[in-house]
């Protein structure tokens, strides 16, 4: 018998049978347009598209309809992604179309490419109200981030444009199309790039505790919702895994980089006070339970950020004259230039 799961305010439920997933739907406690899964399937699909369940789709919870147009439709843009250890994303744009991004990403743009600075994340239209973009504007606030963000649209009327936005250090560049992602990702709050004009970039409250304290974000996550493509970067090598309904899966609370709604996300402590002061993992790790997609990093900006202070000499490092045959005379150099 197959077991049925079903992701629903950012948490996986299950396992169900058929007929309790039945049930649940015509009573309307779940509705068409939740996501659910069960073995078999290629991945997450709403509840309405799925034939043994259509027909018990609670007339409570009817279809939702398509956004107007301009809102929550994302530009439908190109790209190409370059380099190795330091990568840059390039995209092109069609007469019209707009990218954002945070400030300080763009790397270079094309001679008809605008830019502008807007309120918000981007994702109301221009006929948005004052509310609207206030509204945009806290989130952002309450991740950490700018109360701004750029746009670059092709302002011309023919031709193709391109604009490059570059990672902030060493890692990869990952491309999310939302819209084969069911939707919606959550991510640290550092990790957004750049993405397709229309993607919302919202927040995501962790609601457990040990979670809000130790989790290394914060109570805050952040959460990208819509249908075109976003770019996220992480530090060192980036790789995938793919969790089955239940399977967990602990990491170091820095190399998580994102997850789908789907995955349950908690953080536990390491066992013992031995282990957490002299192991080098830190107190406290995170624990994903899937099912659902998760994407991690080998080199956490962090810890990156740690062992270059640990190794300078205000965090007690000391210099050692590394590319020098005679290291003393680096410390007359830096006498003579007054450093």
């Amino acid at each position: 018998m197959s077991e049925w799961y079903v992701a629903k305010n950012g948490q996986s439920m299950g396992p169900f049978t058929l007929d309790q997933m039945k049930q649940k739907l015509v009573s309307g406690e779940f509705s068409g347009d939740d996501p659910v899964f069960r073995a078999g399937m290629a991945g997450w699909a709403p509840a309405r598209t799925v034939g043994e369940l259509a027909g018990f789709i609670s007339a409570a919870h009817p279809p939702v309809p398509p956004p107007p147009s301009g809102m929550g439709r994302s530009d439908e843009i190109d790209y190409v992604i370059e380099g190795h250890e330091m990568q840059y994303v390039e995209i092109e744009l069609d007469p019209g179309e707009s990218a954002v991004s945070e400030a300080g990403a763009m790397l270079y743009m094309t001679e008809q490419v605008k830019m502008e600075t807007i309120f918000g994340d981007g994702r109301a239209s221009a006929k948005s109200g004052l509310m609207d973009k206030l509204v945009g504007a806290g989130k952002r606030l309450l991740i950490g981030e700018s109360l701004f963000m750029t746009v670059f649209t092709h302002s011309g009327s023919a031709g193709k444009q391109h604009v490059a936005f570059g990672a902030p250090y060493p890692g990869k560049v990952i491309p999310m199309d939302l819209k084969q992602k069911g939707g919606q990702i959550i991510c640290q709050k550092d990790a957004f790039l750049c993405a397709a004009k229309g993607v919302s970039i919202e927040i995501a409250f962790q609601k457990k505790i040990g979670t809000a304290l130790f989790g290394g974000e914060g109570f805050i996550m952040q959460k990208l919702i819509g249908d075109g493509l976003a770019f996220l970067h992480a530090g060192g090598f980036v790789f995938e895994r793919q969790l089955q309904a239940g399977e967990l899966l602990r990491v170091d609370t820095g190399c998580l980089v994102a997850l789908q709604p789907s995955v349950s996300y908690d953080v536990e402590f390491v066992g013992s006070v031995k282990t957490a002061l002299f192991g080098g993992e830190g107190f406290f790790y995170a624990t994903l339970r899937g099912p659902g997609h998760v994407w991690l990093q080998t080199l956490p900006f962090s810890r990156l950020a740690g062992r270059i202070w640990s190794a300078a000499p205000q965090g007690g490092g000391r210099d050692k004259g590394e590319g020098s045959l005679m290291p003393g005379f680096n410390n007359l150099g830096k006498l003579l230039g007054g450093s």
